[in-house]
């Protein structure tokens, strides 16, 4: 299903022109030197192809022939290649390597005589005699090269004429009957349905974050483990070569490295790539933006005053609210396909971490629910927070320091963006690691909390269980011991901050929070008893704001049981959250000056 999905995009993106698809048999590729020859095959010049715009000089990006897939493998390249395998140079000073180098060039010079043998065209004749001509060993012929030119890839171009050599309409229809002739089996394509040479080695994908920088395989068999019925490679899963060459050129392509880029987003270790299937290229690039604009609102303060980005986080808004898409004036399909793959390194390898397929409507009303999961009042958030936004709530708090990304756990970014694309529960240990991680750290923030209710809503929504409805906003009638006991919890804080102000060194929620929200039975009578004598202290200094505490504070404990609870379970740990989080904003945005300036004397 994936290949068929990439394929088919390859085949779109061709038939809509798209210049930066590559035609089958054909790859952009980095280009940093052209030799020129005259037609008797003599080297005239080495031309620098180097683009010097930037702060350092860096190879240029030419369509050529596609490469053959190496290891340690011999395999030259058609009408382009390494100095090694071109000139049989190369910068290191190591036998071994200068003995390689030699060994590829023949290995060069063999293959383009065996498919340029008989051509009439001038610049192909003209290449043939210079491989004749050319002598890694002569010191004269040597020297004609730049040091920088050694070791990088290299193409030809006739002298006085314009393009390069692989531009020659002759040279396209050598690589025609190239591409046609099949070297190997031929047998069904899983991709096609249709009987074709069958790639023994696919693609090598680029541009997922962690795997190996040259490319790493969506589709591999390099083991004899992973092999099976006497087939080798390719052949145990047959994939036919034409459509290797369009899935892998279509996934490099949605996970090009390009800040205008929409269609790859970075969500804790994976990679994802989406794309539309709509009836024209405008249509699915609207619908592309859109979804890239769900997925990952801008966050950058320069963006935030456009507005365009205005426009985008009202229109989020308005999705969060439950609006139908229809509603949003955006003229979009709402039944456009959306295809959505997340990709993981593993070795030289690519994990899957999800696939999902299904209309631009049914993604938006998802992310819609997540966002209606999420929220808690007041707001906890001034735009809504993107998927890797959440994720870095899940890593430990340090005072002063910026959360990394990296230490965002992997399995729980694949699963989280899952859950939410799916519309499926979070994952389960979510919850145990926003509750374990608010404990350590002491860190509650709105957005923890808000992760918390996430999944005790979607727990309870989509579980056989049918609890008390977790509120959004504070509810004073909720008789959830974990719910009351939050409460009470952040009123006696509130208390303590009247009394002593800014004077605190550490609250009780440094000191007694994850005591308090797990084993509340040891910990809250040593907390009333000790909130006696903030209420004395406060009501010497704010006797008003006292006797309010303090009747708050009575109310909330008529809510609760006989007995403190010994224990609290993980379910009402998050719920014990929810309270803290509602009962402290509460009485903050009524008495925050009062609270914060506490005992003057």
């Amino acid at each position: 299903m994936i290949l068929t999905a990439l394929s088919n995009y390859y085949a779109r993106l061709v038939e809509q022109g798209n210049p930066d698809v590559p035609p089958y048999g054909y790859s952009p590729e980095k280009i940093s030197y052209c030799l020129v020859i005259d037609r008797q095959g003599t080297l005239i010049d080495v031309v620098s192809l180097l683009d010097t715009t930037g702060k350092k000089p860096r190879p240029s990006v030419y369509l050529v022939p596609q490469p053959p897939k190496r290891s340690a493998n011999i395999a030259p390249g058609f009408m382009w290649d390494k100095s090694g395998y071109v000139l049989g140079l190369t910068a290191s000073e190591k036998d071994k390597d200068i003995h390689r180098a030699r060994q590829t060039h023949e290995a060069f010079k063999e293959y383009h005589r065996q498919w340029l043998e008989g051509e009439d065209d001038l610049g192909l004749h003209a290449l043939l005699a210079f491989l004749d001509r050319w002598d890694p060993e002569d010191e004269a012929c040597v020297g004609l090269i730049p040091v920088d030119a050694l070791d990088t890839n290299l193409v030809f171009r006739l002298d006085e004429e314009p393009g390069f050599l692989h531009q020659r309409d002759a040279t396209k229809a050598v690589r025609d009957r190239q591409l046609a002739s099949p070297d190997g089996h031929t047998s069904t394509c899983l991709v096609t349905g249709e009987s074709a040479p069958i790639a023994a080695l696919h693609p090598s994908i680029k541009g997922v974050n962690g795997a190996q920088t040259a490319g790493a395989s969506l589709v591999s068999f390099n083991l004899s483990a992973f092999e099976s019925h006497g087939k080798k490679q390719g052949m145990n899963a047959p994939v036919s070569e034409r459509a290797a060459f369009g899935y892998g050129t279509a996934l490099n392509y949605l996970l090009r490295r390009d800040p205008n880029n929409r269609q790859r987003l970075q969500i804790g270790d994976s990679t994802v790539v989406f794309w539309a299937e709509a009836g024209s290229p405008q249509e699915a690039e609207a619908s592309e933006d859109f979804l890239g604009g769900l997925l990952s609102p801008p966050t950058n303060s320069e963006d935030l005053d456009n507005p365009e980005v205005d426009r985008l986080h009202a229109t989020l808004n308005k999705v969060a609210a439950g609006e139908p898409l229809q509603n949003l004036n955006l003229q979009l399909n709402p039944d456009t396909r959306i295809y959505i793959l997340g990709l993981a390194p593993n070795a030289a390898r690519l994990s899957v971490r999800f696939w999902e397929v299904d209309t631009l409507e049914r993604f938006t009303q998802r992310i819609g629910e997540h966002y209606r999961d999420l929220l808690l009042q007041p707001v906890p958030w001034k735009k809504p927070p993107s998927i890797w936004r959440l994720l870095l709530e899940t890593v430990p708090h340090r005072e002063g320091g910026r959360a990394k990304a990296d230490d965002v756990t992997p399995h729980l970014a694949g699963e989280l963006a899952r859950a939410i694309l799916t519309g499926r529960r979070y994952p389960r240990h979510l919850l145990t690691h926003m509750i374990m991680r608010m404990r350590a750290d002491g860190h509650l923030s709105s957005l923890r909390v808000a992760l918390c209710k996430a999944v005790l809503v979607r727990d309870q929504r989509l579980g056989s269980i049918k609890d008390k409805e977790i509120p959004v906003s504070l509810d004073i009638d909720n008789r959830d011991p974990g719910y009351v006991l939050g409460r009470l919890f952040a009123t006696l804080e509130s208390v303590q901050r009247a009394a002593l102000g800014q004077k605190v060194n550490a609250t009780i929620r440094d000191r007694y929070y994850g005591a308090a929200s797990a084993t509340p039975a040891s910990i809250f009578p040593v907390l009333l008893r000790n909130a006696q004598n903030h209420f004395s202290k406060a009501r010497k200094v704010k006797p008003g704001l006292a006797v309010n505490l303090e009747k708050q504070t009575g109310a909330i404990v008529e809510l609760l049981p006989a007995e403190f609870p010994k224990t609290l379970g993980l379910e009402e740990q998050g719920r014990f959250a929810i309270g803290y989080y509602h009962q402290h904003n509460e009485v903050f945005n009524k008495h925050a000056p009062d609270i914060q300036e506490g005992d003057t004397e």
